[in-house]
């Protein structure tokens, strides 16, 4: 496994001048890391309830939540946001995805397009009219949301998206009649005229050859994409470190970022290996076990070691806070009554232990303080006055000691 984290640290100087502009020597400094430039995430659904109803179950939850994270997916499924035709859930999205950014957290919509939990009325539509309904749908979300979520799963699985045939849907539709890449091509074009300084994300739980024929098409398309999110949904066991590292190389050799968008690490039995579409798995219950939270333990840690270790990747996203979010499988960082899993702890001693900095150093006899600092946003404290810094590169600052 690769240890080295230097591209992760920027080395720093700070010089400390008073107002007549000498450099004051012998000076304590202490440098307290704010938040990660890297993108720790997970689903922030539950901030949803919590925001609009303060239950103190869902205060719980969040609370914790924040302990650990300084990114969150919250959900834009069609079929679930706009439920009834021009009905869309603006308020409560937008209260969330303000809440979250006011805590220092950033937000991802996830997604503008899909062919799953699609808007049922759009059915009653010809293609035409699906795909004109599908761009002002594109329209109105980033512009309606610029400045508060401007980072976004713009289309979703899209490998398999004109061949999905469990339902009927729109989106599938559109897909089969324009093709792939000239849909790809289309919505991240609108995506990106609605809001030119957004993060456009291509996001596929298909870690084969076709997603980066998929990609390479759509690059060579001229498709605007700022990042290729990679789902690793693991209920059937963790992929391990030869699969890790293998879909690691294939997808870097684009040389654009890298999300891992939803992680999920089971604590309890494994998924069967013959079950195709993990949605197909239903069983009354799913517990967590205590040989299961030790093992996905394990497997959390070497999976986020790996995944901060590489160059390319700029996000890890676990998709279930909780234990029973989706497919009520024992996959969170928390138990179903809100207490904390091994996993929990592990992972947060690494984000605000290991890989943060926390430390005082003392000017020279210039007024100069040289150290290295994980990259990210930082509270510098000198005698009684404290002030904000980025570190997102190797430099050197001045700080004027009133």
């Amino acid at each position: 496994m690769n240890n080295d984290l230097s591209h992760r640290l920027a080395k720093r100087q700070i010089r400390l001048t008073d107002a007549s502009g000498k450099s004051l020597s012998g000076r304590k400094i202490r440098i307290k890391q704010k938040s990660h430039a890297f993108l720790f995430g997970c689903g922030a659904f539950d901030f949803i309830p919590y925001v609009m109803n303060g239950d103190a179950e869902h205060r719980e939850i969040t609370e914790s939540w924040l302990e650990l994270f300084n990114y969150g997916t919250l959900p834009f499924y069609w079929g679930m946001y706009e439920h009834k035709e021009g009905k869309p859930s603006f308020e409560a999205t937008m209260k969330t995805a303000k809440y979250l950014k006011d805590r220092g957290v950033t937000v991802k919509g996830h997604p503008l397009c899909w062919h799953t939990v699609c808007a049922d009325w759009l059915l009653k539509y010809d293609n035409d009219t699906i795909f004109k309904k599908q761009l002002e749908r594109i329209d109105r979300e980033v512009s309606g949301y610029k400045g508060v979520i401007d980072m976004w799963d713009v289309i979703n699985e899209v490998v398999i998206m004109p061949e999905f045939d469990k339902y009927d849907n729109a989106v599938t539709r559109i897909c089969k009649e324009k093709g792939r890449v000239p849909l790809v091509k289309a919505v991240f074009e609108e995506a990106r005229a609605m809001n030119p300084g957004a993060t456009l994300l291509l996001n596929d739980f298909n870690t084969s050859e076709k997603y980066e024929r998929l990609i390479d098409e759509c690059l060579t398309a001229g498709v605007p994409i700022d990042v290729i999110g990679i789902q690793s949904h693991q209920h059937q066991g963790y992929w391990g470190l030869e699969k890790l590292n293998d879909v690691l190389e294939r997808f870097s050799r684009f040389g654009l970022p890298i999300h891992f968008t939803e992680n999920t690490l089971i604590s309890g039995d494994i998924m069967p290996s013959y079950i195709v579409d993990l949605n197909d798995w239903q069983v009354e219950e799913w517990p967590s076990t205590s040989a299961g939270e030790l093992r996905q333990k394990k497997e959390m840690e070497e999976m986020y070691r790996t995944l901060f270790a590489h160059p390319s990747v700029e996000a890890i996203t676990t998709w279930d806070f909780r234990d029973g979010a989706w497919l009520g499988a024992p996959s969170g960082f928390i138990r179903k009554d809100n207490s904390r899993k091994p996993a929990f702890e592990m992972l947060k001693n690494l984000i605000h232990g290991e890989w943060e900095t926390d430390t005082e150093v003392t000017t020279d006899a210039n007024g100069v303080a040289s150290f290295e600092a994980f990259k990210g946003t930082y509270t510098v404290t000198v005698g009684d006055k404290e002030y904000t810094e980025e570190y997102h590169g190797d430099g050197a600052s001045e700080i004027l000691v009133n």
